[in-house]
């Protein structure tokens, strides 16, 4: 039963990342820049109308639902990355210099990719 209960919980967020992959085609940006959680918020808004709908309605809400999603993107966040180490944990890969002069890498890092884009 808990292997079919995490099966649920993949299907419905695979689910939901697809929804936004197509709001995310209809904006014109990736799937990355949508906000999950709002995504998430409008389907369960829509659920009712979507289960119990007219049949010549579900496309148009369908569409309404996708647009929603489109316009909930998420504001640009300069500076907010994270070294992806630990400091004092011997499986994974060490943390060797202070957390901030990474940071400083890891933004120039991303500078040159979105300069590069």
């Amino acid at each position: 039963m808990v292997v079919k209960e995490v099966a649920a919980h993949l299907l419905a967020y695979n689910l939901v990342r697809s929804v936004m992959a197509q709001a995310a085609n209809q904006a014109g940006c990736t799937p990355r820049e949508l906000s999950f959680k709002c995504a998430l918020q409008q389907l369960r808004a829509f659920e009712e109308q979507l289960r119990h709908g007219a049949y010549h309605r579900i496309a148009w809400l369908c569409e309404v639902l996708v647009t929603g999603i489109a316009r909930m993107k998420l504001p640009h966040r300069p500076g907010r990355v994270e070294p992806r180490a630990v400091k004092r944990r011997s499986n994974s890969t060490r943390l060797m210099q202070p957390r901030a002069v990474l940071k400083t890498q890891l933004q120039a890092q991303r500078d040159r990719q979105m300069a590069a884009a």
